[in-house]
């Protein structure tokens, strides 16, 4: 399984260590509530996620404030991790490597397979990635997101807050029951743009017009969004 080793600079002794399982997904972020934890004013609360695909191994922004960068590149589009690629959360580096027993080339065929197996879905994934990191329409002038419970509550919540956070946790937003809910399921973040909906943890993943989201995406005037027993629907007030 590989491991991610966290510096504060790139050529300083590690802080720490984690070992990335296979069929899981981890966050990373500032608050505590995340697989991953890096407590610096200049990581967001929920900066991006790592997800275990297959053999591999897939990198998410979740929209954060700074960016999220690998090998200094900025991450524009989920990327899928190789041996010794850094990632830079705020001042803090990432390296990603493979154990000795499980070095890159051992997995060059099972990665191949699954590769060939999936390549539809991960065109269609990279295609998805792409439409939702594209500059989007400028938000109404004047106007400010809205939820309307259609199932799972009642009555309407005003998006005022820089992030909105979904989940089982009592602290978050919009409290959402169920166990395969995460303690903070999904965020949605209000942005100059927009509106951002992302997909933080649990096995409940939210739905936006009944396609499931696994990383981010950009939420539309009377966007129905479902997560577990919980329904309702976006549009802009003026």
């Amino acid at each position: 399984m590989p491991i991610l080793t966290l510096k504060f600079q790139k050529d300083e002794k590690k802080l720490d260590e984690f070992v990335l399982e296979k069929g899981k997904s981890f966050t990373i972020g500032r608050l505590h509530e995340n697989d991953i934890v890096i407590e610096n004013l200049a990581v967001s609360g929920h900066h991006a996620k790592i997800d275990s695909v297959g053999e591999k191994f897939l990198l998410t922004d979740l929209n954060s404030k700074n960016g999220t960068f690998v090998n200094e590149q900025p991450l524009t589009a989920p990327h899928w991790l190789k041996h010794g690629d850094i990632i830079i959360v705020g001042k803090h580096y990432l390296v990603f490597a493979y154990t000795a027993s499980e070095t890159p080339e051992d997995n060059s065929d099972a990665m191949q397979h699954t590769m060939v197996m999936d390549t539809e879905k991960y065109r269609e994934m990279m295609a998805k990635a792409r439409q939702n990191t594209a500059p989007a329409q400028e938000v109404p002038k004047e106007s400010v997101g809205m939820l309307s419970f259609l199932a799972g509550g009642e009555g309407e919540v005003e998006l005022i807050k820089k992030l909105t956070k979904i989940g089982k946790n009592a602290s978050s937003d919009i409290v959402v029951t169920g166990l395969t809910i995460g303690q903070t399921a999904a965020t949605i973040s209000k942005m100059p743009k927009g509106y951002y909906l992302n997909y933080v943890g649990g096995m409940s993943k939210p739905k936006i017009n009944g396609e499931t989201v696994k990383g981010q995406k950009l939420l539309n005037q009377f966007d129905t969004i479902e997560i577990g027993s919980l329904k309702m629907q976006f549009f802009f007030k003026e």
